[in-house]
């Protein structure tokens, strides 16, 4: 497909932070290369709906997509790409947090990179992260026991040369396929993302991007990351809003581990119980760097 022949939209989900979509939302509205800005409201119950249908009547290419439910990070953005395609004709669809930025010359090369390479899904460029800085935005799938690692917080630090790409895999490089990619800020072939079933809906949040990432492949198709292209990311602004507690997001985060294990690592009932074991080894972490922040004061 030549590049005058694609139409992309840009789908933001918002769950009861309209204010950040808001401000992602007229900093983009300007760029020439999207044709609609699709603002998701995932069934909040504060006055975001409110906020968002007030834009879509001040901006044009604003479409307020109110969902009466809040289904999670997946079906939310599930029906942000289905609207794209069935009501707005979008060929490709960048899917963004409300808590990115980026610029519209990242996403003209991104765009390049579906007519390049034919056999891409998936796009994105590297993290910059206002948290933890500069991140290599994408990974290999992993196994049972790479995936335990890479939840524990020493451990995926101890192990992080099995849990990653080496850096000679990158070195030199402009563009490299990966397997996975950061959720935050991708760009899709809408066709082929449908077509694989796009985000696994039974997973309300964390481990998607795996989810997506076995999907695609398992398909024929490629992801590949821009390593010179770069947007940032403020890292959990909106999910920390919605679940305050580092306890509460590593709990919802074992669920979805625990599910993407059953269903796409087919993990027995042993290795669940291991999984829970671990799990608790992890809170256990959790908690003591806590007390300990607290009592040097460097916590929250």
């Amino acid at each position: 497909m030549k590049l005058d022949e694609m139409r992309l939209d840009c789908v933001i989900l918002n769950y009861q932070d309209a204010d950040t979509a808001v401000r992602l939302i007229r900093q983009i509205e300007g760029f020439r290369v999207i044709h609609r800005i699709v603002a998701v409201d995932n069934g909040s119950r504060d006055d975001s709906r409110q906020k968002l249908k007030a834009l879509e009547e001040e901006l044009p290419r604003v479409k307020a997509l109110l969902l009466d439910k809040n289904g999670g990070y997946g079906a939310g953005n599930n029906a942000g790409v289905r609207w794209a395609v069935e009501e707005d004709q979008a060929t490709h669809v960048v899917i963004a947090n409300p808590d990115v930025s980026f610029s519209e010359d990242c996403l003209r090369r991104l765009l390049s990179m579906f007519q390049r390479r034919q056999e891409v899904a998936a796009a994105a460029a590297s993290m910059k992260d206002g948290q933890y800085r500069a991140q290599r935005n994408g990974w290999p799938l992993r196994g049972y026991a790479g995936e335990l690692l890479s939840m524990g917080p020493v451990s995926r630090r101890l192990f992080r040369r099995f849990l990653e790409y080496p850096d000679w895999y990158f070195k030199g490089k402009r563009a490299a396929y990966v397997d996975a990619v950061h959720g935050s800020m991708l760009m899709v072939d809408a066709e082929r993302f449908l077509q694989c079933g796009g985000y696994d809906e039974g997973i309300f949040l964390y481990q998607e991007e795996a989810v997506l990432a076995r999907r695609l492949k398992a398909a024929g198709f490629r992801t590949v990351l821009l390593e010179d292209c770069s947007y940032r990311h403020d890292h959990s602004v909106s999910i920390s809003r919605s679940y305050k507690s580092s306890l509460a997001r590593q709990r919802l985060r074992e669920e979805s581990e625990l599910y993407y294990m059953r269903h796409y690592l087919f993990a027995g009932p042993g290795k669940e119980l291991f999984a829970r074991l671990w799990f608790w080894g992890i809170r256990m972490e959790i908690r003591a760097a806590g007390l300990f922040a607290g009592l040097t004061g460097s916590g929250d």
